[in-house]
């Protein structure tokens, strides 16, 4: 088998559950924004008494907070992931709730005073308020717009402006004030990322499956095979991923 074959096959075989990123270690990088997301979000979660991670993947962020809140429950639409969230989350105290993403949320009005979310596939800000208790917080990391594009545009060609446009936070902020909350802060980045070889990619997009909602290697292998050799002599193929930070609160009654 040549080198370009080994590299797709393993990355093929690769399980693409959860949202645990640790096979792409010495094969990609990425670099982290500056505020921190999952210490952060730790810090609020022990100050919190209940709260809700939505799109939780397979709670591996959540997982990653040094104490939970009393009341610490979880969402996810995805059964593999819901699996692995309970398997996750449950020795921790944490309840684990299978519902779509574009559901609305299955509790009462109020019942929590710390809603978070990693990546959401999309927010939705009216339920999130719904949700939050008077003087709760919304404190999540989004991904922005035409995030990784250089792999979506290599594979699908140029995208229209409406599409590399999703996502931006100046909509979003527009969205969550609409629905009632007050923007607190809302930073954005954009960082570096490097594909050192076509197994990264190919796990990539095997992975986070909205990007190239059509892919599979056989469709795309003559693509592939270019990506591989244009590695192999150039280097690492660079993108960049954009994110931004949503910290937003429900006004207290009587503001």
């Amino acid at each position: 088998m040549s080198s370009f074959d080994v590299l797709v096959a393993e990355a093929e075989s690769a399980p693409t559950e959860g949202w645990d990123f640790s096979w792409f270690e010495g094969r990609a990088t990425e670099e982290r924004p500056s505020w921190r997301y999952a210490h952060a979000m730790g810090e609020r979660l022990g100050r919190a008494t209940a709260s809700l991670d939505i799109q939780t993947g397979g709670g591996e962020v959540l997982a990653s907070a040094p104490a939970l809140p009393p009341l610490a429950v979880a969402t996810e639409g995805w059964p593999p992931n819901v699996a692995k969230a309970t398997a996750l989350l449950h020795p921790r105290g944490a309840v684990v709730v299978a519902s779509p993403e574009d559901a609305p949320l299955p509790f009462a009005a109020e019942a929590f005073d710390l809603v978070t979310s990693r990546h959401p596939v999309k927010a939705h800000f009216d339920e999130i308020a719904r949700v939050l208790r008077p003087g709760g917080t919304y404190f999540a990391q989004h991904v922005g717009p035409a995030s990784v594009f250089e792999v979506v545009e290599y594979f699908l060609g140029p995208q229209a402006d409406e599409v590399r446009n999703g996502r931006h936070p100046d909509g979003e902020r527009a969205d969550a004030e609409a629905a009632g909350l007050e923007i607190v802060d809302l930073p954005a980045e954009r960082l570096r990322i490097e594909f050192h070889d076509i197994g990264a990619v190919v796990h990539f997009l095997r992975k986070v499956v909205w990007m190239v909602p059509d892919f599979s290697v056989e469709k795309y292998r003559p693509r592939l095979r270019e990506l591989h050799e244009r590695i192999e002599a150039d280097g690492p193929f660079v993108a960049h991923s954009t994110r931004h930070l949503f910290d937003a609160r429900k006004p207290a009654k009587g503001k």
